[in-house]
């Protein structure tokens, strides 16, 4: 019996170091996770349909499919997940801002596709705004960029409504371009689509891994994310305005001008998705 207790002894602290060298358990994983509540955005719904005039494919089910998807995964890894749309309704921008913000301990995740007049755009791009999101914006980045057979765009850091308004971790994933044959293709696939909940899952799941130096080891609980470097996009000026010392005529001109710019930047970010990014 004494000989057995002191081998039992040896034991129990291995046990112990190979537990912590792991991370947390799954049982404590379970918990954090279970205690987080998804906010899941499909953008544009009902009479707007997203995307640009004479786009062949309606971005509203594009985004409300792979957002049901989300909604899928996530809840089976033991998330709470809340749904802005779950059919084809339009929510009011201030709407869906208000379900993230009645939840403290969520984050905000809102899927979008792209689209532009020249066909020949492409690739995925992530956007936040406020600097508690970057990590979240970070790892769906990494996986969803990784994952599609599109250019990488980058991190983008702008004031869309939806972004801005929210008091959570939040992101706009923008998951390729719909305009551009390949990626529309792409998006019509059923089971692309099924790709990017799950790559946007991983990001949601590893939103904790994220760290500002590369590592060149994995641990059992995932591997290392790097924090993506991001574009800020919040202070772009206006070019118009160099424009306005000319005569009475041009000035007026000039002055239109900015009032169709003023109305088309509001009806931009009240569908919270930029229509014209190519660069």
């Amino acid at each position: 019996m004494p000989r057995k207790f002191s081998h039992l002894c040896f034991i129990i602290p291995a046990l112990s170091i190979a537990t912590l060298a792991c991370g947390a358990s799954p049982a404590v994983e379970g918990s954090r996770e279970a205690s987080t509540t998804v906010v899941i955005d499909a953008g544009h719904g009902g009479f707007d349909q997203g995307g640009i005039p004479g786009q062949r494919i309606p971005e509203k089910e594009m985004t409300l499919d792979v957002a049901q998807r989300l909604k899928g995964l996530l809840a089976a890894s033991g998330y709470r997940i809340v749904m802005t749309r779950d059919s084809d309704v339009f929510v009011p921008l201030p709407t869906r801002v208000a379900i993230a913000n009645s939840y403290q301990n969520g984050i905000f995740v809102c899927i979008h596709f792209n689209s532009a007049k020249r066909i020949g755009a492409d690739g995925i791009e992530t956007y936040f705004y406020s600097r508690d999101s970057l990590p979240l914006a970070s790892a769906v980045h990494y996986f969803v960029a990784g994952g599609a057979p599109s250019p990488n765009r980058g991190v983008r850091r702008r004031g869309y409504y939806v972004l801005r308004k929210t008091t959570i971790p939040a992101v706009l994933v923008e998951c390729g371009f719909l305009t551009n044959p390949n990626e529309g293709q792409y998006a019509l696939s059923p089971s692309y689509r099924q790709k990017l909940a799950e790559e946007i899952a991983a990001g949601v799941r590893g939103r904790f891994s994220v760290t500002s130096t590369l590592s060149s080891t994995r641990v059992a609980t995932g591997e290392s994310i790097p924090l993506q470097s991001y574009t800020d996009q919040t202070n772009v000026g206006s070019s118009g305005r160099t424009r306005s010392k000319h005569s009475n005529k041009r000035s007026s001109r000039t002055k239109s001008s900015k009032k169709k710019k003023s109305s088309e930047s509001t009806e931009s970010e009240a569908s919270a998705t930029p229509k014209v990014r190519e660069s």
